[in-house]
């Protein structure tokens, strides 16, 4: 079966922008077209949250999410944000944000570990992420593929983030 056949009546809720789904389904609604969903598409939909004007920038989101990740989650998305072009750039300032040293040969063959990005500051992933975006805006797609992923992590930023992305997939159903 269809996916979206699957969760079709749960997204009817999310087709009408003035008949937004009571907060307190929202989160029960996410979670069973997160588990239904493709990865693929499940990053259409966050990515559109992403780039919302209805939600918290981009890097603040990035940040909150970070913070709510394990030290595995935080390396890859670390990781992920180093294959923007401003690679260089990201390393250096979280470097001189934390007051850490990074090891050499990051962002070309080596990768940033969990237990390094454990030492990371969320407040440092919002610079660096705002960075990223502005010289790689592709950026927002590859982190909302990382977290088509990690569903359960969207889930911390809450019913209007959530609400957007099922939004965004139930217009594409139509």
């Amino acid at each position: 079966m269809d996916w979206m056949n699957a969760v079709g009546n749960i997204l009817k809720n999310y087709t009408q922008a003035d008949q937004p789904a009571a907060n307190a389904e929202v989160e029960s609604h996410y979670h069973e077209v997160a588990e239904a969903a493709p990865p693929g598409d499940l990053a259409h939909g966050l990515a559109a949250m992403f780039h919302s004007d209805k939600t918290q920038p981009f890097p603040q989101m990035l940040a909150q999410l970070f913070g709510n990740s394990n030290g595995t989650q935080r390396a890859n998305l670390l990781n992920t944000l180093l294959t923007s072009g401003a690679a260089s750039g990201i390393l250096s300032q979280l470097a001189t944000t934390t007051g850490i040293s990074l090891p050499a040969g990051l962002g070309g063959t080596a990768a940033i570990t969990p237990e390094v990005a454990e030492q990371i500051p969320p407040a440092a992933v919002e610079q660096a992420a705002a960075q990223a975006q502005a010289q790689d805006p592709s950026i927002v797609d590859r982190v909302s593929e990382f977290y088509s992923q990690h569903p359960t992590l969207v889930k911390t930023l809450g019913a209007a983030a959530m609400s957007i992305a099922l939004s965004h997939l139930a217009q594409r159903r139509r």
